[in-house]
């Protein structure tokens, strides 16, 4: 029986407003090889200067996942030879990353896993490639964009075990406003690293590396399948080659991209050009004190103070612009289970629709009036939808749609009384079934109150007021 040991690497770019050791900005979209600087270009005479914005970033993440943090800054070159940075090599952090020994709690299937993470470290990314037959086309847009590498121990075991660490560490990396964190558009990447031992035996087989994963799903197809395949080679007494390969989406399997017949020298040495920076103790510490709540303290908060289930808090917490205003609105009306209904609900799908946020939807005062005016019975489910749509579309508060649209509940006893006596007056036939045993007919003859009513009744007034009419009659 064999183990898989796994190991993860995860390149996040940060999201400064410039380049990691330049002013260049970070724009995306652009033409190529418009958002460059002289320091990019690594033209004679140019030297780096470190982007503060980016060291805090990496602070935060730190922070989060309960790092040692390095208060002396430092860098050094990776000196194997980079085609797409004009200098030859990249800057980064080897010998001293800005934290180290760090975790992140996951769940898997209801038990909780303590994934170790090894180090933090600063880097640059390079261009964009374009190979063509005959030639190669570069983009230096990207080319030292500010870039956080996180690396586990290797100490996963399933592809479940990895999804559930990089979704908690997506939710870090975006609750800690550092990155966007979107994998199919690069700005998070993804290797993991795949060896499998004999179970229980401490030494471990051949690492086999796959690069560039841009999905949960793609990572999850991946893990499992080179599993099967190494676990197929050791069964047969086959030798597992160490590679670096790929996943195809096509053939739903890994491919090689190239052999690795021994280790490579990157020649890592101190960058010469940027001094050790000490970095101030206390500068640190009012980073950590300004960090927002994070994605698990916001979990035990919702499922323990605000009692919401699981499936529901992990649908806020996914969506971060969504449980930001979430937290807005409950402060306001503590209506917390309608409230997330209707956010995760609703709401969540007109997002999808117009490719916005919901501040660009929504106000969050409206937003409450109108889950506080469901709440008093006001207006109905039906009615809030189409207040709902209204406010999204005109921009108004509920109330004055309310008016305009002539959109209100019928409450009143009395009134729906009459409503109900004319709809049993309609039915005689019906009323007799309800009297032979049929009491589900009663939905019948609410439906055909809110039709009476152009569904402004409350269904739930009418629904009660009917059986007592009902009783009173067969008296």
């Amino acid at each position: 029986m064999y183990e898989a040991v796994i190991g993860i690497e995860v390149h996040c770019e940060l999201k400064t407003k410039s380049k990691m050791f330049s002013m260049a900005p970070v724009t995306f979209g652009c033409p190529p090889n418009t958002q460059v600087h002289v320091i990019d270009m690594a033209m004679p005479g140019t030297l780096p200067a470190v982007n503060k914005k980016a060291v805090e970033m990496a602070i935060r993440v730190c922070h989060a996942l309960h790092m040692d943090i390095d208060d002396l800054l430092r860098f050094d070159r990776k000196n194997y030879y980079y085609a797409d940075l004009p200098k030859g090599f990249q800057i980064t952090q080897y010998y001293h990353p800005i934290g180290k020994n760090g975790y992140l709690d996951i769940e898997v299937e209801g038990e909780t896993f303590k994934i170790p993470i090894e180090r933090v470290h600063l880097e640059e990314d390079t261009a964009k490639m374009t190979h063509n037959d005959h030639y190669t086309l570069i983009d230096y847009n990207r080319a030292g964009i500010p870039l956080i590498e996180i690396v586990t121990k290797p100490q996963l075991h399933t592809s479940q075990q990895v999804v559930a660490y990089l979704e908690a560490l997506r939710l870090i990396l975006i609750y800690t406003d550092v990155s966007d964190a979107v994998m199919a558009e690069g700005s998070m990447r993804c290797d993991v690293n795949i060896s499998l031992r004999q179970s229980h035996d401490s030494i471990l087989g051949e690492k086999v590396e796959i690069k560039n994963l841009n999905s949960l799903v793609n990572i999850q197809k991946a893990i499992d399948y080179e599993i099967e395949r190494q676990t197929d080679l050791l069964q047969k007494k086959l030798p597992i080659a160490r590679q670096t390969r790929r996943f195809d989406e096509k053939t739903q399997t890994t491919v090689v991209m190239r052999e690795k017949q021994s280790l490579l020298d990157y020649r890592y040495y101190p960058e010469v050009n940027i001094l050790p920076v000490r970095l101030d103790k206390q500068w640190i510490q009012v980073i950590q004190k300004q960090l927002p709540q994070l994605p698990e303290q916001r979990r035990q908060r919702y499922q323990m103070q605000y009692h919401l289930s699981l499936q529901d808090t992990m649908m806020l917490l996914s969506h971060k612009d969504l449980s930001d205003f979430y937290d807005q609105v409950v402060s306001i009306y503590p209506h917390y289970q309608t409230i997330c209904h209707w956010l995760i609900g609703d709401v969540r799908a007109y997002l999808r629709q117009y490719q916005k946020k919901v501040s660009e939807l929504l106000l969050v005062q409206d937003f409450a009036e109108l889950m506080h005016m469901l709440e008093m019975k006001k207006i109905s489910s039906k009615q809030t939808k189409q207040i709902l749509e209204f406010m999204i579309l005109e921009k108004k508060s509920p109330y004055v749609l309310m008016e305009r649209y002539h959109i209100q509940q019928v409450s009143d006893e009395q009134l729906l009384s009459q409503y109900i006596e004319e709809v049993l007056h309609d039915y005689p036939q019906q009323v007799a079934d309800y009297y032979a045993g049929k009491h589900q007919i009663c939905s019948f003859f609410v439906g055909q109150v809110m039709k009476k009513t152009k569904g402004q009744a409350n269904p739930q007034k009418t629904n009660e007021l009917l059986k007592c009419l009902l009783e009173k009659r067969k008296v």
